[in-house]
């Protein structure tokens, strides 16, 4: 079940280009496993092939993919994506970027902290290998996130990890 939140975060038009690439990737690429509707992974391609060309877009999108699917089959708990025409980023989105964020500038203490947020158990491994390739590739795309989405500032907004189901 996808819920959308309310109260969204971050404005999408504030973010730069591979913040909102990854922000937007997640939430596209993820509502397509969660509905089916292959509009959505479109939707995933055209903004990676518009931002990086065809040619360097099929690596990235296709680590993307194998994340977010790590991400769907692992995750214990309800993830929450914005509507796909949202101009905001909801919490779970912004982990998602504070995940890569934290892959390319070497944080693991935050980017295994985002796994556990995300998917609300301790089976990380896979998520993490994920999130790695997909961080290098993007590295690799000339798309590097600031560090300042390495700081997990959405994660003081979770529930304790208590409280979610294991």
């Amino acid at each position: 079940m996808i819920r959308v939140q309310d109260g969204a975060s971050t404005q999408t038009s504030q973010l730069g280009g591979p913040e909102r690439l990854v922000g937007l990737g997640f939430r596209y690429w993820l509502k397509g496993f969660r509905t089916g509707d292959i509009s959505c992974w479109d939707r995933a391609w055209c903004a990676y092939s518009d931002a990086l060309g065809p040619s360097a877009a099929k690596g990235v999108v296709t680590d993307l993919a194998c994340w977010v699917r790590a991400i769907n089959r692992h995750a214990r708990r309800d993830l929450e994506t914005a509507a796909v025409d949202c101009e905001r980023f909801c919490r779970d989105e912004c982990i998602a970027i504070e995940m890569i964020s934290a892959c390319q500038h070497e944080a693991c203490p935050a980017m295994r902290a985002c796994a556990f947020a995300l998917l609300g158990c301790s089976m990380i491994d896979e998520v993490v290998q994920g999130a790695g390739s997909f961080a290098a590739t993007m590295r690799g795309a000339d798309q590097v996130l600031p560090p300042s989405f390495a700081h997990g500032s959405s994660l003081l907004a979770m529930q304790p990890a208590s409280a979610l189901k294991q």
